[in-house]
């Protein structure tokens, strides 16, 4: 069965290059780094999951986080308008890509910026952070672009944390994995807090199946203990870049 498409972008040799915002820069395996997003793709193919290539940009360190450059949403895909002004030549490749997939296309426009890794969808919720990469006029016209579809955007302050999908992720029941001393979550509903940094990063890949990174064991087996099926890769050279295993695609589903 197919889940429906999966958006990926081939790392960069120059991924050691990418911006660092809140930790301190280590060295990056670049072999290692080709392996594991080798891996990461083989997870989201097994799990049904149609892969679809980006074009590469191997001129921009971060474009392998394609999460950030568009937000789909019910058949509209939303280019982005990255807030670090070194990713903004990574939007024309996602656009092709969603193109080709045949998604009505918006864009946001200056002054507003918007990284998809601010956006998170929880039914008809979108909760979108405000702060580091994302500014109040980006998230207005994200507001604008997904009225017709009736979802419900809700500006989220951040804190010192990259996204705020870098502090809390959905789980398909709706509930929320999050780190409480990155964001506060008091508007959001059915938090669980978690104990692991990269424990609040998931994916859900349809069915009972979640992605989550190695480097969170103890929130594996807890997700294992509330009956679903953790799919868990090693993404511990993109973790050195403020990464995380929601930052590597864009589900689209059909």
């Amino acid at each position: 069965m197919t889940r429906g498409v999966a958006l990926v972008r081939r790392p960069s040799s120059r991924l050691a290059e990418g911006i660092v915002t809140h930790i301190r820069r280590q060295p990056i395996d670049i072999a290692l780094a080709g392996r594991q997003h080798d891996a990461y793709r083989g997870a989201l193919a097994d799990a049904g999951w149609t892969i679809a290539e980006v074009p590469p940009a191997d001129d921009h360190p971060d474009s392998v986080f394609v999460e950030d450059t568009v937000v789909v949403c019910a058949g509209l895909a939303v280019l982005t308008r990255p807030g670090a002004a070194a990713r903004v030549g990574e939007i024309a490749g996602s656009e092709a890509a969603v193109r080709e997939l045949g998604l009505d296309i918006a864009r946001i426009e200056p002054p507003g910026t918007l990284d998809g890794g601010d956006v998170l969808q929880v039914g008809r919720t979108v909760y979108v952070g405000v702060g580091g990469r994302t500014n109040r006029a980006g998230v207005a016209q994200l507001r604008d672009h997904l009225a017709p579809t009736g979802r419900d955007v809700v500006a989220v302050p951040l804190g010192e944390v990259l996204h705020l999908k870098s502090a809390v992720t959905a789980l398909p029941d709706g509930t929320l994995l999050a780190l409480p001393e990155l964001i506060d979550t008091g508007a959001m509903p059915t938090v669980h807090p978690v104990t692991e940094e990269t424990g609040c990063h998931v994916v859900p890949l349809g069915g009972d199946e979640v992605l989550i990174a190695a480097s969170a064991p103890r929130t594996a087996e807890w997700l294992a203990a509330r009956g679903y099926r953790p799919v868990v890769v090693d993404i511990s050279e993109f973790e050195k870049l403020e990464g995380c295993v929601t930052c590597l695609s864009v589900l689209v589903t059909q």
